[in-house]
């Protein structure tokens, strides 16, 4: 009798399952639009009218991840902070911070979460930094131990430890939003708000912030930040995942890359050539496999830059690239053009627009 030998299995990778830090359910926010006194006067029974901030907005954010927030002015990102941050209650829909409903458990979600809103106004001016942070690391029930350990390491990771004991009125705009930062991490908060952090800081700061955010607050503490921003290096530097929201309403979600691939159909590109005005770019234009944007006049050594817009991927730009060589075009450059965030954001809200008509 022969017993067959079970043959070992190689053993499988797994991937360690992927733990979701803030899950946002359909959420909707409106707000009363404030009527004038005349109106008052003249109907002051008259109906209320309302502007929708959030509509059924819906994603999941991992544990640890940076999720970025793009969008015009007035999209909704505010409110959708302000919700989480237990500030503003939603109208209907849920969220949950780390498994804690954002309003039957807004005291366990205010322990974990701090939140940096564009706004000088929580700062009192007549106090220094310490003491604004002295404030509140009471609120915040940190311990007396711990609270100028803590100040100081926030007051040295927003660079402002040598005026720590400076009036907050003496403190121009860009070191209050810092201070606004500071505060923001004195409880060591597990998931991080953060509305255009680096809307007032110069471009050496915000480089500076911005390598501060990721090394420290997000690779070695592991906190999961949500960032509104207008700045494509933040999105693309820092953000895992990003959002684009347009009034009210959440267009796409995805990798940076994601969202280029699917809003923009038609890649451009650049090419350095001693030949910009060769007929073949005629040809290839009349043929609509190419589409000329526009064309940089030659240098001292000759070589100019010319722009063009290429469907079907990179298959058709390497078919594009072979016509040119055979027709005696010389090439000495040839590369992608990256489409910028401005471009996406227009892109999904037309494409939106679209669909609404």
């Amino acid at each position: 009798m022969t017993i067959a030998t079970p043959v070992a299995q190689p053993l499988r990778a797994v991937a360690p399952p992927r733990t979701v830090a803030v899950r946002i359910n359909g959420l909707s926010k409106r707000f009363a639009v404030r009527r004038g006194w005349r109106q008052m006067v003249r109907r002051p029974l008259g109906a209320v009218s309302h502007v929708r901030a959030l509509v059924d907005v819906s994603c999941e954010i991992a544990a640890g991840e940076c999720f970025g927030l793009l969008g015009p002015n007035g999209a909704g990102k505010t409110t959708l902070f302000k919700i989480l941050a237990t500030v503003v209650s939603p109208d209907a829909g849920t969220a949950t911070v780390h498994d804690r409903d954002i309003v039957f458990d807004a005291a366990d979600v205010r322990d974990i979460v701090g939140c940096a809103m564009t706004s000088e106004r929580s700062l009192y001016w007549r106090l220094s930094a310490r003491e604004n942070l002295r404030l509140y690391a009471s609120l915040h029930h940190i311990p007396r131990a711990e609270v100028r350990t803590r100040i100081n390491d926030v007051l040295d990771a927003v660079d402002l430890a040598d005026t720590g004991d400076r009036m907050i009125a003496t403190f121009s705009t860009g070191m209050k939003q810092r201070l606004l930062i500071a505060r923001a991490l004195l409880p060591r908060p597990r998931v991080l708000l953060l509305d255009e952090p680096t809307r007032s800081l110069d471009p050496v700061s915000a480089r500076d912030f911005r390598t501060f955010l990721r090394t420290e607050i997000i690779e070695r503490h592991g906190c999961t930040v949500l960032l509104a921003t207008h700045s494509s290096e933040e999105a693309v530097e820092l953000c895992n995942h990003v959002g684009i929201l347009d009034r009210g309403r959440l267009l796409a979600v995805g990798t940076t890359s994601e969202i280029a691939r699917r809003f923009d159909d038609q890649q451009a590109f650049q090419l350095w050539t001693r030949s910009a005005h060769h007929p073949a770019f005629v040809m290839l234009e009349a043929e609509g496999r190419v589409r000329l944007l526009a064309a940089r006049p030659a240098d001292a050594d000759g070589w100019g830059c010319v722009t063009l817009t290429i469907p079907g991927g990179m298959e058709n730009a390497a078919d594009v690239l072979a016509c040119l060589a055979s027709s005696g075009v010389d090439v000495a450059r040839f590369e992608q053009s990256n489409v910028s965030l401005a471009e996406l954001i227009e892109r999904a809200v037309a494409a939106r627009d679209g669909l609404d008509e």
